[in-house]
């Protein structure tokens, strides 16, 4: 008799606008024993496949260099495109799907209960639904604003263009579970995903940690 597939865990969603700080909540989940799942790793993970490079290149010519993607190239491409964007998106989606679901899987496997699922446009993609809770980290639009312009060196006006793209901060906050302010010091930014798994019921396997 075949054994019983492992329960599908439950989904955590984290997401934020750019600048927001959703990396460093994901290191702190990570920290307290949570599986993190991330869609832009997963999506650059899709991208080294020589097949994937291969239909983009044929409808992106030019973007596949040296065996690589030219991701800068690339965004030239379908920024403010739709149409272009969703051709680029009918082939990369349907594999981080794929991909995701593995991972979530393999967590299953473990016997995990929940996983994060970390989202950059998990609303803008509509995908709020698939998850049992969403965290939505936020912080004010000038501390934003600074924390990009000095990892990324673009200017001012090109990250006020990117964060313009996406859906405002204050809707993410009107549509989160929990909302995480991030505009202050990492201690009291970790007491407050501390407060939200313990809301949530989310188990913390290790001991928390700000190191």
């Amino acid at each position: 008799m075949p054994s019983p597939s492992p329960a599908q865990p439950r989904r955590l969603g984290l997401t934020g606008s750019i600048g927001a700080g959703k990396s460093t909540v994901a290191a702190l989940l990570r920290g307290r024993g949570l599986t993190v799942l991330d869609a832009d790793e997963v999506a650059r993970e899709v991208t080294r496949d020589p097949a994937v490079l291969a239909e983009i290149e044929a409808e992106f010519p030019g973007v596949v260099r040296g065996g690589e993607l030219d991701r800068a190239a690339l965004a030239e491409r379908v920024f403010g495109d739709p149409a272009r964007l969703a051709v680029l998106n009918g082939i990369t989606h349907p594999r981080v799907r794929a991909r995701m679901r593995a991972l979530e899987q393999e967590a299953a496997a473990r016997g995990e209960e929940w996983i994060v699922q970390d989202v950059p446009l998990l609303f803008e993609g509509e995908l709020q639904g698939q998850m049992d809770a969403v965290l939505v980290v936020d912080a004010p639009l000038e501390v934003r604003v600074s924390r990009v312009m000095a990892r990324s060196g673009l200017s001012r006006e090109a990250v006020l263009t990117r964060d313009a793209r996406q859906m405002p901060a204050e809707e993410k906050r009107r549509r989160a579970t929990v909302v995480l302010d991030n505009g202050g010091e990492l201690g009291a930014l970790a007491e407050q995903v501390d407060r939200a798994l313990a809301a949530l019921g989310i188990g913390q396997e290790k001991s928390p940690s700000l190191s």
